[in-house]
């Protein structure tokens, strides 16, 4: 049976949970990927009200929709982000922003991932998809000059704070998957092998795989899954086109989503110049059996047209025979 293909929904996050829903099931998606936003999942009405789950998992229900993970992207960028600033005021529920203490933010965020882990066991899902933040994003560029035990304090700060994170999802039997992105403590192909090192390559931490990412960035996805195999626990799937024309760079120009000014953005599924067929067929190699999960953000299309658009490209992906039954398919059992 082909894979689930879900729909992300912290695109749609502005309404409600049970109008995603409808037009999810309507379209002919598999299931979502919920976002911990007010309207589709609150993790702190989760853990106080004994009906609320049981209420979200009817929805589903009524609509004939699974749930395969769950998503904290936004409260988990705060666990080990400096500076803590008023973007993550913009992001962040008003229990986590609290004051604006910095640390303090910080240590509210922690709680409430680890709140999300329990509120994933209860609700069946193993997978909580997510971001980490980063002590040292702000160094990327390396000017003024970045110590080298700058870097080192960073990925230490890193594994200190995420580590007892880890430590519930353990006790909850999730896991946490780190979307590798630009902002995050892993970004790229070497800091990813880094931040693993970090916490000890303990299995409670590994990747949601989103080629979109890559490509900009000049990095190999199919590489990127064959070296981290055992580590892909969840994919989503955009694409990104690029636009690099002696003018437009890479690094955005600090313009928005969809200037024609951009060195790149994020398009529709199958408009961008991402490879999904050798993307799926190395999926397929490694055995992830798990859903692909449609993240809408392309601002230059629709999002009413746009996602039934991606669905419709993404289930003849899915379609691709993972090796040993392409190879049963023709030969048959020897």
């Amino acid at each position: 049976m082909a894979r689930p293909v879900t729909l992300f929904t912290g695109q749609w996050a502005d309404l409600p949970f049970e109008e995603v829903c409808r037009l999810a099931a309507d379209w002919g998606y598999d299931g979502l990927e919920v976002a911990c936003a007010a309207r589709h999942l609150d993790i702190a009405r989760a853990r106080e009200d004994s009906d609320y789950l049981a209420q979200r998992r009817k929805v589903l229900d009524d609509h004939g929709l699974q749930l395969h993970a769950i998503s904290n992207h936004l409260t988990g960028q705060a666990v080990c982000d400096h500076p803590i600033d008023e973007r993550h005021r913009a992001i962040l529920p008003g229990r986590v922003w609290g004051d604006g203490e910095a640390e303090g933010v910080r240590q509210r965020a922690a709680e409430e991932l680890k709140d999300t882990a329990r509120v994933a066991a209860e609700l069946g899902v193993s997978t909580v998809v997510g971001f980490t933040g980063s002590p040292i994003w702000y160094a990327v560029a390396m000017f003024p000059p970045v110590p080298a035990e700058t870097v080192e304090r960073g990925f230490a700060e890193f594994a200190e704070r995420w580590n007892p994170i880890l430590d519930v999802f353990d006790e909850c039997g999730v896991r946490f998957a780190l979307e590798v992105h630009p902002s995050e403590i892993a970004y790229d192909y070497w800091t990813t092998r880094r931040a693993m090192a970090a916490v000890d390559d303990r299995p409670a931490f590994g990747i949601n795989f989103d080629p979109s990412h890559f490509v900009w960035q000049d990095l190999d996805p199919v590489g990127f899954v064959r070296d981290f195999a055992d580590r892909i626990y969840h994919v989503d799937f955009k694409d990104a086109k690029l636009r690099l024309d002696g003018r437009n760079g890479r690094l955005g120009s600090h313009l928005p989503w969809a200037d024609p000014r951009r060195g790149w953005d994020f398009v529709s599924v199958g408009h961008g110049d991402i490879d999904f067929e050798s993307c799926v067929r190395v999926l397929n190699s490694i055995g992830y059996t798990g859903p692909i999960s449609v993240e809408w953000e392309d601002a230059g299309m629709d999002r009413l047209l746009g996602a039934p658009d991606a669905l419709a490209r993404v289930r003849e992906l899915v379609a691709i025979e993972p090796p040993a039954a392409a190879f049963d398919a023709a030969f048959g059992d020897g």
